[in-house]
């Protein structure tokens, strides 16, 4: 099911408050300004950013990054 327009329009990031882009090949919603990646389980976006990939490394934030 997907995110219909209404919604995305409403939604922001939980970091930063930026836009959200979809990216329906990743079942996923983008920030556009921290560049985080909220994925979307069962037509439902995770919005906690905990859970959020950053897209620069594609790890989960909470993993430390390795130097």
């Amino acid at each position: 099911m997907p995110i219909r327009k209404e919604l995305l329009d409403i939604l922001v990031c939980p970091q930063c408050r930026g836009k959200l882009d979809l990216i329906e090949k990743e079942k996923a919603l983008t920030c556009t300004g921290c560049r985080l990646l909220y994925e979307i389980r069962n037509g439902i976006p995770v919005m906690l950013t905990d859970q959020a990939v950053t897209q620069d490394n594609d790890q989960p934030r909470s993993t430390p990054r390795l130097p």
